[in-house]
């Protein structure tokens, strides 16, 4: 096909073949011509032989055997297929002449129990000879070899490898496109995991909550198979999180309310994770929970699909070792993993109260329930995420912990300015302790007083010449605006400071043609909202921009510098001022297109706007020192405030233009 990928061929039409050259050998022996019987029987299995040859998709039979293997891995035989169960070898010469010498219809012969697959290790598949016997499809290839700057796809640049296995690698990338920081995963196209993988990606892909990390891209290219996934630069897994000790009980507790519900959610549109582990959880600066390669990573190492039923008690058993180790500092599996030390092999069914002292006996139940089919105490197990999330809500309220405050020394006991005490009902008064005589108490309350007094004075005497210089400093400013000369024979206190002049211009509200969102060039729109929202005379509506993982700034991992609205004011008009009502704290610059920029500003670079004022604040205005005569205005965001997701987005509620 276009595209590099391989036809699949329907082997049904191989099979019909099959029996049609069978039927005419069985109509030919009934005539009575033994040499026709045995001439058809042999076209019979050339027929055969070469319906086989068709070339059927090597990775339909990749993921066939990839099945089969995670069904004897539980310990069970290979189910046969619906579309296996329908092919069937054609018969022999000896076959037909018994089935028609009984008189019985042809019937498919059932499969002997001798011609069964040994059971194999739950391992890694080994290479497998595929049917036509022109090649080999191996089912275990090693990872594509990478170094730090490769290109992929034309457009990801490899920078640092996170991890690499047998089968796969992974990497920190570079998008060059958006120039943001991406995570990538690496496999050889020929492995027989690559189809599941690409297929689990796109899934994930289509899932679209936040409480999950993005997959951005999943492509099939010549020999290589990618997964393109949103990178967390500021975030921490769960397993650094507990590394040295365990968490407190209400981080425990929000730690495992925003994984249940976010599994949860995906278990209702169908989707699994199959492999959450601590290295899977992470927590964003702002106390977000996010979970990383939900069905991506089941894949990638193999993992068998499981049916619904147990893909939910899967993924619950895997919440509860989370929590379990989050409140023990344990792994609840006799081996250590995950820089966790494991239980001992004698303990079975234990709660985290009864491992470590001091546990949350709410929590440490939650946790038993979850991870056990058989919970200690009798209790009822907790089988899929729906209700993991029903029995958090009923867990009482964990409070978050008090911070605590320095510890400042007590005052010294001859410091008679030291500040009240609250009375301690506690302590009780010495009576054998006489108060000493005034003649010989410290004189040094006397000495504080007159320092104090003399700081008191100083201070005084600094904003007494402040002011004065800031009184004359406007004076002076205003003589030079206005261009007057003001004489005085009498000076006097209130003659120092002039009075506020009138201003001589009148602000003329201009009208706004058209905005629209400018991005730079090829960047296309921002946001889904419309930016007419922004002059509508309406402060309950605004225009919303994307949200970004990342604050906006000229350097990594910010993913961009900026983005903003383009004001048509429809005809050049002079500009006096601009006010912009935003929904939150922003930062904003007010730009105007310069000479190259003028006739296109749409399509213009941003170094072709010149910057005419800077401001912060939910509300700001931008006053020009001279009016500046330009048809179109930029209002370029260059950060923004944080959502409730602990996303960076920004919303222009109102622009006014002034002339």
């Amino acid at each position: 096909m276009a595209d590099g990928t391989k036809a699949v061929v329907d082997t049904s039409a191989a099979d019909a073949a099959a029996d049609e050259a069978a039927l005419a050998a069985a109509i030919d022996e009934l005539a009575g011509s033994a040499d026709a019987r045995e001439g058809a029987s042999a076209d019979a299995r050339k027929g055969a032989a070469a319906a086989a040859a068709v070339d059927t998709d090597a990775d339909t039979d990749a993921d066939t055997t990839a099945d089969d293997e995670a069904d004897e891995a539980k310990g069970g035989e290979s189910p046969v297929s619906e579309e296996t169960s329908e092919i069937t070898a054609p018969l022999s010469v000896q076959e037909i002449r018994a089935e028609l010498a009984a008189g019985s219809p042809r019937k498919k012969p059932a499969p002997s129990p001798a011609a069964a697959r040994p059971a194999r290790r739950p391992t890694d598949p080994q290479p497998t000879v595929d049917p036509r016997d022109t090649a080999t499809l191996p089912r275990t290839l090693p990872a594509p070899q990478r170094r730090s700057g490769d290109m992929i796809g034309h457009r990801y640049r490899l920078e640092e490898c996170i991890s690499q296995t047998a089968t796969f690698s992974s990497w920190r990338a570079v998008d060059e496109k958006l120039r943001r920081a991406v995570g990538v995963h690496l496999m050889a196209s020929g492995h027989q995991r690559a189809r599941k993988v690409l297929a689990a990606a796109k899934s994930a892909a289509l899932l679209g909550d936040p409480r999950f990390v993005q997959v951005l891209d999943a492509v099939h290219e010549g020999e290589l198979v990618y997964v393109v996934r949103e990178w967390l630069p500021h975030s921490s897994d769960l397993a650094r999180l507990i590394a040295n000790g365990p968490m407190e009980p209400h981080e425990a507790y929000q730690m495992v309310r925003q994984v249940a519900d976010a599994v949860a959610a995906a278990h209702r549109r169908g989707q699994a994770h199959l492999r959450l582990t601590p290295r899977c959880v992470l927590r964003t600066d702002s106390g977000q929970y996010r979970i990383n390669g939900i069905a991506v990573d089941a894949a990638l190492r193999g993992l068998p699909g499981e049916e619904a039923e147990d893909a939910e008690r899967a993924d619950t058993r895997a919440i509860g070792a989370l929590l379990f180790a989050a409140l023990t500092h344990r792994w609840p599996y006799p081996e250590d993993r995950y820089d966790l030390q494991g239980l001992p092999r004698g303990l079975q069914n234990v709660s985290p109260d009864q491992v470590r002292a001091g546990v949350h006996k709410g929590l440490s139940e939650l946790a038993a329930r979850a991870l056990f089919d058989q919970p200690p105490h009798h209790a009822q197990p907790i089988t899929t995420p729906e209700e993991l999330v029903r029995a958090i809500a009923k867990l009482p309220r964990i409070r978050q912990p008090e911070p605590e405050l320095p510890a400042f020394p007590a005052p010294p006991r001859h410091n008679t300015h030291a500040l009240p005490t609250a009375p301690n009902p506690t302590r009780v008064a010495d009576t054998t302790v006489n108060p000493l005589p005034a003649s010989s108490r410290p004189t040094s309350s006397r000495r504080t007083r007159r320092r104090l007094r003399q700081v008191v004075k100083a201070t005084a005497w600094t904003v007494a010449l402040g002011a004065i210089g800031v009184a004359s400093w406007q004076f002076v400013d205003n003589l030079r605006h206005t261009g007057t000369t003001v004489t005085s024979t009498t000076p006097s206190a209130t003659s120092a400071a002039p009075s506020p002049q009138a201003s001589t211009h009148n602000p003329v509200p201009l009208t706004v043609k058209s905005v629209t969102s400018y991005t730079g060039p090829g960047e296309g729109n921002e946001g889904s909202d419309s930016p007419a929202k922004v002059i509508d005379n309406d402060p309950s509506t605004a225009w919303t921009t994307q949200w970004y993982a990342d604050q906006f700034g000229p350097k990594a991992p910010a993913l961009k510098a900026g983005t903003g609205l383009l004001l048509d004011l429809g005809s050049p008009q002079a500009v006096s001022s601009v006010s912009v009502q935003f929904v939150g704290e922003h930062t904003a610059e007010l730009r105007v297109p310069g000479a190259g920029a003028a006739a296109n500003p749409a399509n213009a670079k941003l170094d072709g706007f010149t910057v005419v004022g800077k401001k912060s604040g939910p509300n700001v205005e931008y006053t020009l020192e001279s009016p500046v005569t330009t048809r179109y205005l930029l209002l370029w965001l260059t950060a923004l405030p944080k959502d409730g997701n602990g996303h960076f987005t920004g919303q222009v509620a109102e622009v006014k233009v002034s002339g």
